[in-house]
């Protein structure tokens, strides 16, 4: 039988790379990945919770399969990721789609190799669904999609319970990875030619770990175990919660050179009394002392940050607030939603929910801003060298190459093959909204 597959992922890095692990197992199973899911014998869908639009991509993507599953009764369907953690998903997969042939969900990703096993030697469906995480796995292959930078998990987890997310619900309580195990992980893919980690983790900075002799390591001290290592040229991380900020960490930031000058600081709003609604444990002048500290601290660092628009109760008054807040601050770049009912969240039931119509008309007015904000950042740029590690092809143009600078700007640059996995000076000739433009020195 012909061993293909296919993984189509939704949401964050964390299911990037819980993706990479799939494609490794696979992988390790004989299996080849194909660009085009038509060619798989084997298709996984690893879907996100986080917001409307992707439950309604992934039964969209899924409704797709159903006419190929009826001509093709042995091409495999998998779904997996932080949905199947939701009891009515399940049913609803269980009566309208009982083709499917496995479900698992977040916490048991280790067990898919057996589960298709068993499939393929049973001819019979697997669904398991585990409700907590149990002990971290460690040691599983990961299939990377850039041969430079890899994605490590130091964390899983959330205990925040901000009143809009389901990601406690979905992924569970934080438990977080041994440092000695996160560095021999990372040392590993120093040796496979990895020059640049992202550390990953729903709330990532905090990070509690103990090692083996017991004593405990908070996030600061994992990023200059990290920056000890031979090879490694640059530490990212992803996501990071404001109240967990800590002073180390900004003082890492100053003085470790590895650590990269850039951080992703979710907002969220910029009203005190939204944010206290949201359950998010800072407000408002603290989050913009916060913003003060790292700019002091470190002139140059670039952020990027997450917004929501129409949380329930959100007054004009209150949405302004936010949109002072984003003038004064003056983000990088903003990744900007609609404020997405999910079901079992304490926000779901909160009766003042927000018209359809006066989300929008906010979010068009935000989006306008940031993105005047973010082109005026970019304009600045013109003229500099910035030293850029090299991804691969372009998305937008396969004739020129891409890559991040340490402030993770995305440069688009003519090059040649040989410079992938490797650092360039390019020096900007154009700063756009969403990138930069440039040529090699």
């Amino acid at each position: 039988m012909n061993k293909t597959f296919h993984i189509t992922t939704f949401g964050c890095q964390m299911n990037e790379h819980d993706s990479e692990i799939l494609a490794g197992m696979l992988t390790n199973m004989g299996y080849e990945e194909v660009a085009e899911r038509k060619d798989a014998t084997v298709a996984i869908i690893n879907t996100c919770s986080v917001r409307d639009n992707a439950d309604k991509r992934f039964f969209g993507t899924l409704g797709q399969l159903k006419r190929r599953k009826e001509d093709q009764p042995d091409f495999i369907v998998c779904v997996c990721g932080c949905m199947m953690q939701q009891q009515p998903i399940i049913d609803t997969l269980k009566t309208k789609y009982p083709w499917v042939d496995i479900i698992f969900g977040t916490h048991n990703i280790h067990r898919f190799p057996e589960l298709l096993n068993n499939v393929l030697q049973e001819k019979d469906k697997e669904m398991e669904i585990w409700a907590d995480g149990g002990e971290i796995v460690e040691g599983l292959p990961a299939k990377r999609l850039f041969k430079s930078k890899a994605l490590v998990n130091i964390m899983f987890g959330c205990n925040n319970f901000c009143t809009y997310c389901i990601v406690p619900y979905t992924r569970g309580r934080e438990r977080s990875r041994r440092p000695e195990d996160i560095v021999r992980e990372i040392q590993a893919l120093a040796v496979d030619g990895v020059r640049e980690v992202m550390l990953l983790g729903q709330n990532v900075n905090s990070y509690k770990g103990v090692n083996a002799g017991g004593d405990k390591v908070d996030f600061a001290g994992l990023v200059w175990l990290i920056a000890e290592i031979d090879g490694i040229d640059r530490i990212r991380f992803m996501t990071s919660h404001p109240k967990d900020m800590s002073d180390d960490l900004i003082d890492a930031f100053a003085r470790c050179y590895k650590l990269c000058k850039n951080v992703h600081l979710p907002v969220q709003s910029g009203s005190s009394n939204i944010l206290k609604r949201m359950n998010r444990h800072y407000d408002r002048d603290s989050y913009l002392l916060l913003v003060d500290k790292l700019r002091k601290a470190v002139p140059d660092i670039t952020i990027s940050t997450d917004i929501i628009v129409g949380f329930p109760g959100e007054t004009e008054e209150e949405f302004q607030e936010t949109l002072d807040l984003v003038a004064q601050v003056r983000y990088d770049s903003a990744f900007t939603f609609l404020y997405s009912v999910r079901q079992g969240t304490p926000a779901a039931d909160y009766e003042d929910q927000i018209p359809e119509d006066v989300k929008h008309e906010r979010f068009n007015r935000l989006v306008e801003l940031v993105n005047s904000i973010s082109a005026e950042k970019n304009a600045v740029y013109d003229g500099r060298i910035e030293r850029v590690l090299v991804e691969g092809r372009s998305k937008r143009n396969s004739n020129a190459f891409s890559g991040r600078t340490d402030g993770f700007k995305l440069v688009n640059f003519k090059g040649e093959e040989n410079m992938v996995g490797n650092f360039v000076d390019v020096e900007i000739t154009e700063g756009k909204t969403f990138s930069l433009e440039g040529r090699i020195r």
